[in-house]
Formats: structure tokens, C-alpha cells, sequence
């Protein structure tokens, strides 16, 4: 009998352990699935409907000096060379922006799920004589990304529309290189109404395997956008 008490105590402990380390353990997409046969890290939260409409509204004469544009790319070091994605790029406002500054050395992934926008972004890319842009149809869950390739990542007023963003975030974790840095620009909101909590874009990050190392104001002149710049956790970097 006391055999047969120890055995499963054993087997209780042991389950025990395993789900802490699947509680506490940052994600990893593919392993966390085959664990326990469904992913565990897909939201159910409110998030926006992606835009469809008119590109021209992200086009604003006055929006580079808005956002100080150069500065968020100084921040994350997007240079000569940088390979640089942009997620959710839409008009490819940043895109060429970013493309410019990587020069032909560099790279910059458009990702968008929408291939109307990257169909716009290729013709803008031709009109403008960038050859260093790369069109990237991602899935809602999955940038499609090559691992292991960029230097920095924006997403810029996109984060909330993202329907699997924790997901998302550990694909980028994947492709990025191990001092990469992320940065993610929003509004203050309740995921539905275009904008999304600053705390809650810092906790899935974290859930993804990423940690914040800074967060700016200076992005809008009213305050209501914040500029928050992530690495991969040292904990959880695996190139």
C-alpha cells in the first residue's frame, strides 16, 4: 500500500512540475502545442478590424515629424545594412522610410495579411527605386519570417489589430537576431477601439520571451501614443 501511495504521489509531482514549466516558461510556438494539444497563448480578448480603406490616409504631410520617425529608428538602430521588418505595413509609409536608410546593403520585410497593400507597396517600390524591399504575405498568427534574420522590428500602429499577437511576437523572437530590438507604437485603449493598453502590449510581450528595455512619449504631441522597444529576453534567446 505504501508503495502504491509513493508511485502516485510521484506521478502527481511530476505532473505537478510540468504544467508550472508550462505556466512560467516564455512561449515557444511548436512546443508549447505539442504539449498539450492546443495552444495555450491564442487571446480571446477584444482587437480591432485591420484596416481596408484608403492608403492615402497614412500619408500625411506632416506625419514623419509627428512621430519623429529618424528618431525611433536611431533608438532601434536601424542603420546602413539593418535588415528591418515592418509589420502590418500598409501603404509602406515606414517601409520606404526604412529602406532608404538600410541603403542597398539592408533589407526590409513588408509583412501585411492583406496582399492588396502589398501589391500597392511593390508598385510604390518600383516608383520609387527601392530594390531592397521584400513583400511578405504573413497569417494572423505568423509573420512568416526567416529566423534568425533582422536587426530591428517595427510595428507601428498596428499592434491592436493583430489577432494573435502572442503568437506573432514569438514568430518575431525567432527571426530576430539576439540584439535586436523591437519597437511597438500605439495609442492607449481597449483593444477594439484602435488602440490598446500600454500594460497589456508589455505582459503578452513578456509572455512571448521578450522584455522591455524603454518606453517614450514622444511620439505624439498629446500623449495618447507610446513608443515601447523590446529585446529577447536573455533567458529565452536560442540563436
Amino acid at each position: 500500500m505504501h508503495d502504491r501511495l509513493r508511485l502516485v504521489s510521484r506521478g502527481l509531482l511530476a505532473a505537478f512540475v510540468v504544467a508550472q514549466s508550462l505556466i512560467s516558461s516564455p512561449i515557444e510556438p511548436a512546443a508549447a502545442f505539442h504539449a498539450t494539444g492546443q495552444d495555450p497563448h491564442r487571446i480571446n480578448r477584444p482587437t480591432s478590424e485591420p484596416y481596408t480603406g484608403d492608403l492615402s490616409i497614412f500619408e500625411d504631410s506632416g506625419r514623419a515629424e509627428k512621430l519623429q520617425i529618424n528618431r525611433v529608428m536611431d533608438i532601434l538602430r536601424i542603420k546602413q545594412g539593418s535588415n528591418v521588418a515592418d509589420i502590418g505595413a500598409g501603404s509602406g509609409w515606414f517601409t520606404t522610410r526604412a529602406a532608404r536608410r538600410v541603403g542597398t546593403a539592408g533589407k526590409v520585410f513588408a509583412v501585411e495579411i492583406n496582399p492588396e497593400f502589398l501589391k500597392y507597396i511593390r508598385d510604390r517600390a518600383v516608383d520609387e527605386k527601392l530594390t531592397n524591399i521584400q513583400t511578405v504575405l504573413g497569417k494572423e498568427d505568423d509573420p512568416l519570417l526567416p529566423r534568425g534574420s533582422l536587426d530591428a522590428v517595427l510595428i507601428l500602429k498596428t499592434y491592436h489589430e493583430i489577432a494573435q499577437p502572442i503568437l506573432v511576437l514569438a514568430h518575431l523572437r525567432e527571426a530576430m537576431k539576439p540584439d535586436a530590438l523591437m519597437g511597438i507604437i500605439d495609442r492607449n485603449g481597449n483593444g477594439k477601439d484602435h488602440g490598446i493598453n500600454r500594460k497589456v502590449v508589455i505582459k503578452e510581450a513578456a509572455e512571448a520571451g521578450f522584455a522591455l528595455v524603454e518606453q517614450y512619449d514622444f511620439v505624439k504631441p498629446d500623449g495618447m501614443d507610446y513608443f515601447l522597444v523590446f529585446h529577447a529576453a536573455a533567458a529565452t534567446t536560442s540563436h
